[in-house]
């Protein structure tokens, strides 16, 4: 069955430029070509073009990008595979968010806070106490959001309450927004002691991450459908 590039635009409430878009990034089969240069679509395109919308609202065109290749290469449980990681880290986002929103409440801020007995502590030590890799740490003091003082013997950084306090705000505020502009701006308006803003932006990304496991398994519902027809298609032709 030929298709025409409008009526599956249509149908996806997208462009036909967008249709284009995907197939130059190979992350939809090459489309055959009219006499007249037109593309043809089939049923199998069609299949292809629903899975991608349906998966970019859960997982992202990146992963899109990397699972639809290996859809048209039949490796079917490798892209079963590279869908359940993305799903497992959000998981994994959102028990921290939980972890982060109990954290931030003043009281229990002040109680972490009391534990960790130390002045000063390694980047180390901070990795391990609030579950971000140390090459994050860097990264966050390359962009400016914090600064670590450094040992004056040995010039390693060396973080403070203050500063845990600070890098708990920022992880719990990147793992909503993603964007580090967006976390210096944020960070901008709050104050160290003030963590309010914080707490209502973890609460908003705990909402935001229900909505995403909604979108993720309807994204994961179209790619099972693409699955099966090509199976399907693969054992007519065999």
């Amino acid at each position: 069955m030929e298709l025409k590039p409008v009526d599956i635009a249509r149908k996806l409430d997208v462009g036909t430029s967008a249709l284009r878009h995907y197939e130059e990034w190979g992350i939809v089969p090459p489309a055959q070509r009219k006499p007249n240069g037109y593309r043809i679509y089939t049923e199998e395109h069609e299949a292809y073009f629903q899975c991608i919308r349906a998966m970019y609202h859960g997982f992202g065109m990146a992963t899109v990008r990397k699972v639809m290749p290996m859809i048209q290469q039949n490796n079917f449980t490798q892209a079963l595979w590279e869908v359940n990681k993305v799903q497992a880290e959000l998981f994994q986002k959102k028990q921290q968010a939980i972890k982060a929103l109990e954290i931030l409440k003043p009281d229990n801020m002040e109680s972490f806070l009391k534990k960790r007995n130390k002045k000063w502590y390694t980047i180390g030590e901070v990795e391990q106490e609030i579950e971000v890799p140390g090459s994050t740490l860097r990264h966050w003091e390359k962009e400016g959001l914090i600064t670590p003082n450094r040992d004056l013997e040995n010039g390693y950084r060396r973080y403070n309450h203050e500063d845990i306090r600070r890098l708990l705000i920022i992880r719990t505020v990147q793992s909503s927004v993603f964007l580090l502009d967006i976390v210096r701006d944020v960070m901008e308006k709050i104050n160290e002691r003030s963590i309010s803003e914080a707490r209502k932006i973890t609460m908003d990304s705990l909402a935001y991450m229900d909505y995403q496991i909604e979108q993720q398994l309807r994204g994961a519902h179209y790619l099972y459908k693409l699955i099966n027809l090509l199976k399907k298609k693969e054992n007519d032709s065999s």
